[in-house]
C-alpha cells in the first residue's frame, strides 16, 4: 500500500502521456549502461552501476501541436538519490512532460523538465563537476520556450523540484539541494536569453530565484531563499566546440536548519567553467575544466579545481566512454565547498534500441 502511494504520481503521469494523445503514434525505445571505475588513490575498483532506461515519446506530427516525452530509469546507475527521491528505490522518472507548440516558435512544457539555465557538461560519468546544483537540473513545473529571429528565450516556474512534497531529486545533478529531513527548494523562477551572433556562435544569460522550505520543525517554514545567475558563451568551428560560463550562486539557508547545524546563514560561491570538444568521424574527444571559489564566511580559502578529459566512440548501437576525473574539492547538499582530493578512471558502455 505504501509503495503504491509513493508511485502514484509516476503512474498517473505515464498513463496521461499515453492516453491524452491515444490517436497518435507512440514510440517506445530503451537502452542500458554499465560502468567500471578505478579509484586512483586507493586503487579500489568497482564494476556495475548498471541502469535500464525506457523512453516514451510521441512521434512528430505536423498536424498536431501536442507532444510528450518521458524517461524512466531502473537500477543503481540511474543517477538518483534513493534516500530522497520519489520512490525510495533505484527507479525514477528522469523526465516526464507534455508540451503544446504554436507556429513552431512558441512552446509550453508542463511536467518534469530541464531548467533553462546555462549549458551542461558533455561528459558521461564525471557528471556536472563544479556546475554542482546548477548542472542537469530536472524540476516539476511549467516552462515556456520561444524563438524570435536570432534570440531564443525561456521562462519557467517550478513549484517543486521533484514529484513528492518531501522528496528532492534532480536525478543527474542531485545531492546538492538539501534532503528529505532538512530542506528542499520550491517556487523557483527561471529565465534564459540566448543570442545567436552567427550560426556557430552564441552568448547567453540565465537567472533563477526561489525559496527553500525546511523539514525540521514540522511547520514547513519557507524562510530560506536561493538565487543564481550565469553568463555563457558557445562557439563551434569546424569539428571543434568551445564553451565557457561563469556562475554565481547564493543560498540563504532556512532559520531552523542553520541554527541547528551551526552553518553560516548564507552560502555563496562562484564558478568558472569551460569545455572543449573535437569530433573526428565516430570519435569525440573532450575535456571539461571547472573552477570554484567560496565567498562564504569561514569557507574554503583556496581555488577548487576539477578537470575531466575523456574520449567516446560511437560503435553504432551506442557509445563506449573512457573518462578521467580529478578534483581537489567537492560540493555538499548545502552548496558549500569542502576540501578533499579525488581521482578516478571510468570505462562505460551504453546501448540503445
Amino acid at each position: 500500500m505504501y509503495l503504491t502511494q509513493r508511485c502514484n504520481y509516476t503512474c498517473l503521469l505515464l498513463c496521461s502521456l499515453v492516453s491524452f494523445t491515444s490517436h497518435s503514434e507512440t514510440t517506445f525505445s530503451g537502452g542500458f549502461w554499465f560502468n567500471y571505475n578505478i579509484n586512483q588513490q586507493t586503487h579500489d575498483s568497482h564494476f556495475g552501476d548498471e541502469a535500464l532506461v525506457i523512453y516514451l515519446d510521441k512521434q512528430h506530427e505536423e498536424q498536431t501541436p501536442w507532444n510528450y516525452s518521458a524517461e524512466f530509469r531502473i537500477g543503481p546507475g540511474g543517477f538518483s538519490d534513493t534516500e530522497n527521491n520519489t520512490t525510495g528505490s533505484n527507479y525514477v522518472l528522469h523526465k516526464a512532460w507534455i508540451s503544446y507548440s504554436k507556429n513552431d516558435q512558441h512552446t509550453f512544457i508542463l511536467g518534469k523538465s530541464q531548467l533553462p539555465f546555462g549549458w551542461k557538461t558533455g561528459n558521461f560519468w564525471p557528471g556536472d563537476m563544479f556546475l554542482a546544483a546548477y548542472g542537469d537540473q530536472m524540476d516539476v513545473g511549467l516552462k515556456y520556450v520561444g524563438r524570435y529571429d536570432s534570440i531564443n528565450v525561456a521562462a519557467a516556474f517550478y513549484p517543486r523540484d521533484d514529484w513528492r512534497k518531501d522528496s528532492t531529486d534532480s536525478t543527474d545533478d542531485n545531492r546538492h539541494w538539501g534532503s528529505r529531513k532538512t530542506y528542499h527548494k520550491l517556487d523557483t523562477w527561471v529565465g534564459d536569453i540566448t543570442w545567436t551572433l552567427q550560426s556557430s556562435e552564441k552568448i547567453g544569460v540565465s537567472v533563477q530565484k526561489g525559496k527553500l522550505q525546511e523539514s525540521i520543525t514540522g511547520r514547513d517554514e519557507k524562510d530560506g531563499e536561493h538565487h543564481a545567475y550565469t553568463l555563457y558563451y558557445d562557439y563551434t568551428f569546424d569539428e571543434f566546440t568551445f564553451k565557457v560560463s561563469y556562475i554565481k550562486g547564493v543560498r540563504h539557508l532556512p532559520d531552523a536548519y542553520f541554527s541547528l547545524t551551526g552553518l553560516p546563514e548564507s552560502i555563496r560561491n562562484q564558478r568558472y567553467n569551460s569545455e572543449l570538444s573535437y569530433q573526428y568521424d565516430k570519435w569525440t574527444f573532450l575535456i571539461d575544466v571547472t573552477l570554484a571559489k567560496s565567498n562564504t564566511v569561514g569557507g574554503l580559502d583556496k581555488m577548487a579545481i576539477a578537470y575531466a578529459p575523456g574520449v567516446r566512440y560511437n560503435y553504432g548501437g551506442g557509445w563506449i566512454y573512457l573518462e578521467y576525473l580529478n578534483q581537489n574539492a567537492w560540493f555538499d547538499r548545502d552548496m558549500k565547498i569542502n576540501d578533499g582530493n579525488f581521482a578516478a578512471w571510468y570505462l562505460t558502455l551504453d546501448y540503445y534500441w
